[in-house]
């Protein structure tokens, strides 16, 4: 009997996945002969290699190594100096760091754009004062723009994983280094530093991800990168075999950037054995006072001012003009549409994710822990490469049998744009739910178990309310990722549903910037309310 239903559980779990993974798998088809394709694959790839496709690699791996490069140096400083030193401010500064967090790159990029370009206050007013002419300050909408705005975005990524590994692992190896004589720079450079590395590079690897996978801040700013490219060649060039092809190797791509921080993870992992938090005075964080407070202030200070604090005063500034140009009454519509795609695809996640975790726990065998697996790198997927999976085979279709209503079920209703969802923002909440049943112990089964309990009952009764806190938090990131989730929502929402997201993008192109900041200063407070309940979790942790 006990068979059966592990077999139940396993087909309901592949069925699912395959449901999960069939847009990235359809993605691959591109580069078979036939099915469906526009044209020869190799002949396609042979002329983008002639034409865009250099160009392409160039920009993203550029854009993607700088933004690496700036996010590790700034959030590998910032948690150094707040892990390290003890100064006046310090317990503020650890959370005001990830404030950065709740504002989407590309709100920070319309907010940069709006201030500083050249019709904007800021050369305006240089200009009327100073009596100066033409340009005063570089390009905003350029490569090292776009820099800018995803290191400043992205940095606490790199900054919350540094600081969990230097204040658990590192404070009893900087005492030792201490009482054999080494000056606090060597022992930050040859002890602390070289600890927190595989962290780092975990976090440089979920803000590469991050990069490769926008759509908003290199489109906006007319950088010519895979993701700007698959969009072209599907909507203006009408070449669904160039779009599916670069979609695979932008999936490429971000799948050795995906290995290269799962390796880093098992090595965070290797670290952490047998390394406790320090409790003695000689481990705890050395003083700062006077000049080398102020620099410490400036140091984790000019991150928050430029990630937050002035993308948000950039985006008051037009709504305090005039608030004329905003329509409220359509405001209420994009809200009403994005809390509703949130809502449903949240509740189907965490469902989803649920069974996903309840098999990982009852089973070990190879088919749980593969399907298992595959849900839960769908978050490494672009949004760019799932539109493409989906809408490919909705043309082969429409082709083959126009008389069918499955493309119309696919692109003019909710139902691609919930599938696209899922597809990328199950595993959030598959992550979540796997944690919280790391606190559960495994005795509660067998006693559940002994008393007559099945499995249906066993995840209603026991494991459920058990797990009703990590349900909620899982629902949560799970909403707010949708809420400011742009490329996917862009091309496959239905007809007259346009969302928060999609409209401050759309009045962004149209330069019309001060009716895209209500919309962005939206997403921006919706996306404060996961980095609360992290800052909360970090208080806790840090009391006990």
């Amino acid at each position: 009997m006990q068979n059966l239903a592990r077999f139940r559980r396993q087909l309901l779990l592949v069925a699912i996945a395959l449901v999960l993974v069939l847009p990235v798998l359809t993605v691959f088809s591109a580069w078979l002969p036939g099915a469906g394709n526009d044209a020869d694959a190799f002949a396609v790839v042979r002329e983008m290699f002639a034409t865009v496709l250099p160009g392409y690699i160039r920009t993203t791996v550029a854009l993607g190594l700088m933004v690496a490069l700036g996010a590790a140096v700034l959030g590998s400083l910032c948690a150094a100096v707040v892990t390290l030193f003890d100064f006046r401010g310090r317990k503020t500064l650890e959370w005001l760091l990830l404030l950065p967090l709740a504002m989407p790159a590309y709100v920070t990029a319309y907010a940069y754009t709006d201030f500083l370009q050249f019709s904007g206050p800021l050369q305006v007013w240089m200009r009327a004062n100073f009596g100066w002419e033409g340009r005063l300050l570089p390009e905003v909408r350029s490569l090292g723009g776009a820099v800018l705005v995803f290191v400043v975005s992205l940095y606490p990524y790199v900054y919350l994983l540094a600081r969990t590994a230097l204040s658990e692992r590192a404070a009893h190896l900087m005492e030792a280094a201490r009482l054999l004589g080494a000056s606090m720079p060597r022992r930050i450079w040859t002890v602390a530093l070289p600890m927190a590395r595989p962290a780092v590079v975990a976090g440089v690897a979920l803000v590469m991800m991050e990069t490769l996978a926008d759509f908003g801040v290199v489109s906006y700013f007319g950088i010519q990168t895979f993701t700007t490219g698959i969009y072209k060649a599907w909507l203006a060039m009408e070449n669904r075999s160039a779009a599916a092809q670069l979609a695979t190797m932008l999936l490429v791509l971000v799948l050795v950037v995906l290995q290269l921080e799962l390796r880093a993870q098992r090595r965070m992992r290797f670290v952490t054995s047998g390394v406790g938090r320090a409790s003695s005075a000689e481990a705890q964080p050395h003083r700062l006072q006077g000049a080398r407070c102020l620099a410490a202030w400036l140091v984790c200070g000019l991150p928050v001012l430029l990630g937050f604090v002035l993308p948000v005063m950039f985006m008051l500034r037009p709504l305090a003009a005039d608030w004329s140009v905003i329509p409220l009454d359509r405001f209420v519509q994009w809200a009403g549409n994005s809390i509703r795609f949130g809502a449903i695809t949240a509740v189907l996640a965490v469902a989803i994710a649920m069974l996903a975790a309840y098999a990982a726990r009852r089973s070990q065998d190879w088919v749980t822990r593969s399907t298992v697996g595959l849900i839960s790198l769908g978050y490494a997927v672009p949004g760019a490469v799932i539109v493409v999976g989906l809408l490919l085979p909705v043309g082969w279709v429409q082709q083959a049998l126009p008389q069918w209503g499955f493309p119309a079920l696919i692109t003019a209703t909710s139902t691609g744009i919930i599938w696209a969802y899922l597809v990328r923002f199950t595993a959030i909440a598959l992550q979540a739910l796997q944690s919280g049943y790391t606190r559960i112990p495994k005795s509660l089964d067998e006693s559940a178990r002994m008393l007559g309990v099945g499995s249906a009952g066993l995840l209603a009764r026991v494991h459920g309310p058990l797990l009703r806190r990590s349900a909620l938090t899982a629902a949560l990131l799970v909403f707010v990722d949708v809420m400011k989730e742009l490329p996917a929502t862009m091309v496959l929402r239905p007809f007259n549903s346009d969302t928060l997201a999609v409209v401050a993008y759309q009045l962004a192109r149209d330069e019309r910037l001060g009716e895209a900041a209500l919309p962005s200063l939206a997403l921006v407070l919706v996306g404060l309310v996961p980095v609360i309940l992290l800052i909360r979790t970090m208080r806790s942790s840090a009391a006990r």
